[in-house]
């Protein structure tokens, strides 16, 4: 099945809601999950769930699939890695391997902070 490209702006828009982000965690967890878990697990009705996951689907977040009366959802692991890839662009560098340990990380050199590296007559510290 042929996929058309996601655009990262309506996944950040798909991910903004707290609980679509709930959502997308849960998907996450299994290969497949079932709808009717989420209507055990989220504090809000049916529909507001039936609502929250069009807007994930359309941002082509997760695939819904419904077996007779039953939906389930799988999150789209390859818009999530390519979401990180655009942002990955904006701060290239090295890339933490996946499943790396706090041991690792502390053996890889530490890239000295913008505020370390910068003086006062270089550049301006930028702060939020």
């Amino acid at each position: 099945m042929s996929r058309e490209p996601v655009a990262v702006t309506e996944v950040f828009k798909a991910l903004c809601d707290p609980i679509r982000w709930s959502i997308v965690q849960q998907v996450a967890q299994e290969e497949e999950f079932a709808c009717s878990i989420l209507e055990d697990m989220l504090p809000v009705s049916k529909p507001t769930i039936s609502y929250h996951t069009k807007i994930l689907t359309q941002a082509g977040v997760i695939e819904v699939r419904k077996r007779g009366r039953n939906y389930f959802y799988t999150l789209r692991r390859d818009v999530v890695r390519e979401v990180i890839d655009e942002l990955w662009t904006l701060a290239p560098g090295d890339r933490p391997e996946v499943g790396s340990t706090a041991e690792d990380e502390a053996r890889q050199p530490r890239r000295p902070s913008l505020a370390e590296t910068s003086s006062d007559t270089d550049a301006p510290l930028l702060t939020w």
